[in-house]
């Protein structure tokens, strides 16, 4: 894998979906002529409607009864629009037949916005087209304009698109507000790439942006993700070209600094927009105080709020829930809890966003009941779940192996009339990811286009995690370049899902290079890249670079996160490292910070494999004090531990309380169990578990197996050791190199160096698949016995 990685990963610009100006509109056939005439001749004398006459079977306009201006439209021009207001098909050929008299430009603008106002796009289109076609009339931008973003407003981007195209080929010639209106449309629905395209081709042909087209184009690039860099230039492209930034122009940059954790950028903003003598209103402080809050910077984030309410600027629901995700986020869910308190007290309900956040902290810190009493005190209120509740409510069971549930979930968010979404197909993704079950993950990816859904980034860094997670990490850079030709750029959460999984592969070398790339204006690291870069120098036993990291992250070089001293007490639990491991959970204590379930399970493993019961035991106390349900994994160590004392009784009675709170236990479950009575020589029991295992459907591993050779090799049954190899062989189970060290060590250990020749010898019989190089391998261990 090493050698086929696309390294470094940086990109061009991203090119358009599709060549602009290419698409084709379907327009429906005109009726006859005569109901036209005739209800022109018969109301030439009548005043121009306001609002469309109802008709019979006919839904009201939602904009009945609101004021439209007729300003600058002439009389002859009125009596036509009250025409098409009133037609539901025109033949517009017969206009001019009709003495309509002289038809300005003045009419088409004002005609086209009255049309856009009352929904009425196609016949909008149909005016513009017949208008084209008029002698001695010529159509000009800004007719154009407000015809565009009126089929814009309705996505027809299409429809846009063929008109455009067609008065380009007839010889006419973009201004500045055309293009404006075009990209405004793109960006509108969700077409970034489109507008990306028309911004550089209007600068190609010389039109100059105006401030609108650059606001619009500093909100396309923070949809995007588009390299910071890249947005900073745009923004001082805007200022070379003499255009002041307006406070639009600001609080769309602050936004765009949420997605890259840009808290340093959005504050040089906020202070350059007040240097500029404009005030912060409502949108800026909301900005502001989420970028903090993405950036983890609580206390700057109550800092925002308290400038807003000192400035007049009440918070919103918009802002709680803003602070309590951030909380949240963090495991921080007292304070989450405090500020949901805070709000009420301020005559402000928490709303589903609030409840689906607080629900989606307590799954990730692993308190499912706080979680499952968030949800119910939701429904006691009368407040009804989203599809975003029924996504986290989806992740807690599938995160807990509960796919039983999971699936229930699943129905139970279409019994409320909810479709999955985009977000629910990538936690489907995401759970069997994180469970190694990477067939479930191919066949939901296969389900989800099959269900229409077009993989955008958030689904490809999905991809590239799930796959990752299940071990195959050349199918996870298969999913990244796939994702590069698709013409979808990185963004921060995609180099920290390609840097994840090169963490887990160990591939160090490769993530320094990532991060250096990153470093270099493509993104700016968070805490989640170096959470990567010590889980690669961790798996890769570059222990030495992983402490050096530790060090700038305790001095402040790197900002030590709560995450990142989270991961600190892991990896050095998974190193074997026990006072590192204890000076990160004692920092990450000493800095307020609560640790999660996945931080005390492995302080439990530490332990525990040290033999350290009693330390083990307070980790043990604390979770359930804490609130904190424990997992599979907890139990899993602790089971661990006590086979590791010899106390095999209270491994199977971890066991039997696994099963009692209504889980299932796993492989390692059982294995645990089956190895704690295996060194202990207690061969019938483990052989018990063993049926018990496989009763429940889960079939035994190589480990499970080289665990029963191992004992009947210390118990000197040589005879059925051997006879474990046959049966792994005919079951499909490939032995490994413990299996064979296992009894070859055994036999020499006992002075019996002939009968391990003699097994070696025979060995192809047992095992036709086996290498020589194997063979050679295990005649060399027991020379050198």
């Amino acid at each position: 894998m090493t050698e086929r990685l696309a390294l470094p990963l940086l990109l061009p610009g991203p090119p358009p979906s599709k060549p602009v100006f290419s698409e084709s509109t379907n327009q429906s056939s005109s009726s006859s002529l005569s109901p036209v005439l005739k209800h022109l001749l018969l109301e030439t004398n009548q005043p121009l409607p306001t609002t469309r006459r109802s008709r019979l079977g006919k839904c009201d306009d939602s904009n009945r009864g609101k004021p439209w201006s007729d300003d600058g439209v002439s009389p002859n021009g009125k009596k036509m629009l009250r025409t098409l207001l009133e037609c539901e098909d025109v033949d517009f050929d017969g206009f001019l037949d009709v003495g309509m008299g002289e038809f300005v430009e003045g009419d088409l603008v004002g005609m086209i916005k009255s049309l856009g106002f009352h929904k009425k796009w196609e016949t909008a289109l149909k005016l513009y087209e017949w208008a084209r076609k008029l002698e001695n009339f010529s159509v000009n931008g800004r007719s154009l304009a407000v015809l565009i973003r009126i089929l814009g407003s309705h996505g027809r981007i299409a429809d846009a698109f063929s008109l455009v195209d067609s008065l380009e080929r007839d010889g006419f010639v973009l201004d500045v507000y055309a293009f404006t209106s075009l990209i405004t449309a793109c960006s509108r629905n969700g077409r970034y790439r489109d507008a990306v395209s028309l911004f550089e081709k209007m600068n190609d042909i010389g039109c100059r942006p105006t401030l609108i087209t650059y606001n619009v184009m500093l909100n396309v690039y923070g949809k995007m993700g588009m390299p910071w860099n890249r947005t900073l230039s745009l923004f001082n492209s805007m200022k070379n070209d003499g255009i002041s930034p307006d406070p639009y122009s600001y609080n769309t940059l602050i936004s765009a600094c949420r997605r890259g954790s840009l808290h340093e950028e959005a504050a040089g903003f906020f202070k350059e927009m007040k240097s500029m003598g404009f005030s912060p209103d409502k949108v800026t402080y909301n900005a502001l105080l989420d970028v903090y809050g993405k950036c983890r910077k609580h206390k700057e984030a109550l800092d925002v709020l308290k400038e807003m309410e000192d400035n007049g600027f009440p918070p919103t629901i918009v802002t709680y829930n803003s602070l309590i995700s951030a909380h949240a986020r963090d495991g921080l869910l007292d304070e989450a809890m405090e500020l949901k308190s805070q709000m009420e007290t301020k005559g402000i309900n928490p709303d589903v966003f609030t409840y689906t956040t607080l629900l989606s902290g307590f799954e990730k810190s692993g308190k499912d009941e706080s979680a499952t009493r968030i949800f119910e005190e939701m429904k006691n209120v009368g407040c009804k779940p989203n599809l975003c509740t029924f996504n986290a409510l989806l992740k807690m069971h599938g995160n807990r192996g509960k796919f039983g549930e999971m699936m229930k979930v699943f129905e139970e968010l279409r019994s409320y009339g909810y479709t999955p979404d985009v977000v629910t197909w990538n936690t489907l993704l995401a759970v069997f990811g994180q469970n190694g079950m990477h067939l479930e993950v191919s066949g939901v990816f296969k389900e989800m286009k099959k269900a229409g859904f077009i993989p955008e980034r958030e689904t490809f860094n999905t991809l590239i995690s799930a796959y990752s997670r299940c071990g195959l990490f050349d199918q996870a850079m298969v999913i990244y370049r796939r994702m590069l030709t698709a013409g979808i750029g990185p963004d921060l959460s995609t180099y920290n899902a390609v840097l994840a999984a090169l963490g887990r592969g160990g591939l160090w070398k490769q993530a320094e290079t990532i991060l250096a790339e990153m470093q270099d204006g493509r993104c700016k690291p968070n805490e989640l890249t170096y959470c990567s870069l010590l889980h690669a120098y961790a798996n890769a036993k570059q222990l030495d670079r992983m402490c050096a990291l530790a060090d700038e992250i305790y001095s402040g070089v790197v900002p030590p996160h709560c995450v990142l001293l989270k991961t600190l007490v892991l990896v050095n639990s998974k190193s074997d490292l026990l006072v590192e491991a204890e000076r990160a959970f004692l920092e990450l204590r000493r800095r307020g910070c609560l640790p999660d379930l996945v931080t005390l399970n492995a302080m439990i493993s530490i332990y525990g494999r040290r033999r350290m019961l009693a330390k083990a035991n307070e980790i043990l106390n604390f979770i359930k004090e804490s609130g904190f349900t424990p997992s599979l994994t907890t139990y899993n160590t602790l089971m661990y531990m006590y086979s590791r004392i010899g106390n095999y009784t209270r491994s199977e009675e971890i066991l039997r309380e696994i099963q009692a709170k209504g889980r299932k236990p796993d492989l390692i479950s059982y294995n645990t169990v089956i190895y704690a009575y295996s060194r202990e020589g207690h061969l019938r029991d483990a052989s018990r578990i063993l049926s018990e295992m496989n009763a429940v459907g889960i079939s035994p591993d190589v480990v499970t197996y080289n665990t029963f050779i191992s004992s009947y090799v210390s118990q000197s049954m040589f005879v059925e050791a051997i006879e474990v190899v046959r049966y792994m062989a005919k079951c499909g189970c490939k032995p490994n190199q413990a299996t064979y060290n296992s009894i070859v060590d055994g036999y020499c250990k006992q002075g019996r160096k002939e009968e391990a020749e003699a097994f070696v010898s025979n060995l192809r019989k047992l095992d036709p698949h086996i290498s020589k190089d194997e063979e050679s391998r295990l005649s060399g261990r027991i020379r050198s016995r």
